[in-house]
């Protein structure tokens, strides 16, 4: 070959192929006859021998092009597919979004997230996978995930993360005592079973903190690692517990009540993406719609996921 082989050189063979003649192939491409006859001599040149020739005053394609002809066709269909492909990515209407995230979020109030993103985003698919904090991390300065919802995030000079501080309230059974109260502090809760976030966790440290400047201590029934299990739990009546807002509301209809908690003692929920990998535009969306959806929780409202 003298020359690079080019996709229109390509497309008028293919075009001939289809049509028959020279005529028909570049009104099939839009372009003049000379045009056409141009860009199969100059593919003739690169492949190095003759793409068709004439006989009985009609073109038919060599031998050694109607071999190549079935290759064409794929690589045309290729091109049309990266085309769309594009163009569906562009308008993030295509594509893959990988989540890692806490197991709670993964059957609380990411599905709803997620529901909206993908009605809003058709073609897109995810993949969710829910892990302990600490592996979140991983699989993020990994890369293994584009984005992750996790909290005791430190920081780390690989993740780009932002922290949104939700709101804390105290749940309770429907029928509790705390029912006829508008705000539960420290004192309310002195004859009460706590229902709490493991021991090793920043929010547990806070809460015994509240406690001890109270002069108290708290009566530990049951710790667990998530909100959501807590929940679970204070709405089968086991004990009261003190957990964010979010998923309070979600579990609002399961016969659980909530009210504000004194003092307040906000949950650093994280959003974290890999820093040094440029985040996909259905990543950046998913990030700001999953942002949006805390709005109504979070003491700030500033944000800087945005596509």
């Amino acid at each position: 070959m003298t020359s690079h082989i080019r996709i229109r050189q390509l497309e008028a063979l293919n075009f001939l192929n289809e049509q028959g003649n020279i005529t028909r192939a570049a009104e099939a491409m839009g372009i003049s006859q000379p045009a056409v006859s141009r860009l199969l001599a100059d593919l003739s040149i690169s492949l190095g021998f003759a793409v068709y020739h004439r006989k009985e005053g009609r073109l038919h394609l060599t031998q050694e092009a109607k071999f190549l002809v079935p290759d064409i066709k794929r690589i045309l269909e290729s091109m049309q597919y990266i085309s769309e492909s594009g163009h569906n990515l562009t308008k993030r209407t295509a594509g893959h979004l990988r989540i890692a995230c806490l197991p709670g979020f993964a059957t609380s109030h990411l599905p709803g997230v997620i529901a909206q993103f993908l009605d809003e985003h058709p073609g897109v698919s995810v993949t969710i996978e829910p892990d302990r904090p600490e592996r979140i991390m991983e699989w993020i300065v990994g890369e293994q995930y584009d984005c992750g919802i996790t909290d005791s995030f430190d920081g780390h000079p690989a993740i780009e993360s932002e922290t949104i501080q939700i709101r804390s309230v105290c749940i309770f059974p429907a029928d509790h005592r705390f029912a006829k109260l508008e705000r539960i502090s420290v004192k309310d809760l002195a004859e009460e079973k706590i229902i709490h976030t493991r021991r090793d966790s920043v929010y547990y440290r806070d809460l015994t903190e509240a406690f001890t400047e109270e002069g108290m201590t708290m009566n530990s029934l049951v710790e667990t690692r998530q909100f959501t299990g807590a929940c679970e739990l204070v709405c089968l009546g086991v004990g009261v517990s003190i957990v964010s807002e979010l998923d309070a509301r979600t579990y609002e209809a399961r016969g659980l009540d909530f009210r504000p908690f004194t003092p307040n003692l906000p949950h650093k929920l994280s959003l974290v993406r890999p820093a040094h990998r440029h985040p996909s535009l259905i990543t950046l969306e998913f990030l700001a719609l999953f942002e949006q959806s805390l709005r109504a929780f979070r003491l700030d409202p500033s944000h800087k996921f945005a596509p």
